[in-house]
């Protein structure tokens, strides 16, 4: 059974899923329901990192994650998370790191149905040229979360 919550941000609202003790999303969610929102143990770490990161205090998250795609998006989101905090990457060095060097547009396209939000820090990929290219949240949120790092 998936539970979930919402957790108001500095970046909107974001709705945080788990199912059977594992994180399996964190989406933006501007129209909530929130008499569906029921609290678990894991969901109450999750926002509770989360704050630490929008205040300034966590650099790094340590939650259980389930990541469900195929094996192409799950080699490119388990190299996001080797991002470090502050750093950014371009698409053309993921899909370098994953072994494939001409599939950047590949790991756009799995950068994009990255399905833990912030947790899998799919903002810190950029372009080749230093430029803030596709972000599902939107650029702004993207901007945003890189001067957070900052």
């Amino acid at each position: 059974m998936i539970s979930k919550i919402h957790y108001k941000c500095p970046v909107g609202m974001l709705c945080i899923e788990e199912e059977d003790g594992v994180i399996i999303a964190v989406y933006h969610d501007e129209k909530p329901d929130l008499s569906m929102d029921k609290e678990t143990t894991i969901l109450g770490r999750a926002v509770e990192q989360l704050e630490e990161y929008f205040q300034g205090t966590r650099k790094q998250f340590d939650l259980p994650l389930q990541l469900r795609g195929t094996d192409f998006q799950l080699k490119v989101w388990k190299t996001l998370q080797t991002i470090p905090y502050g750093k950014t990457c371009s698409y053309g060095e993921i899909a370098k790191k994953i072994g494939n060097s001409k599939a950047s547009r590949a790991v756009g396209g799995a950068n994009n149905k990255n399905p833990i939000l912030i947790i899998v820090p799919c903002h810190r990929v950029i372009g080749s040229d230093g430029s803030m290219v596709g972000f599902g949240a939107g650029i702004g949120v993207k901007e945003y979360l890189l001067n957070l790092e900052r």
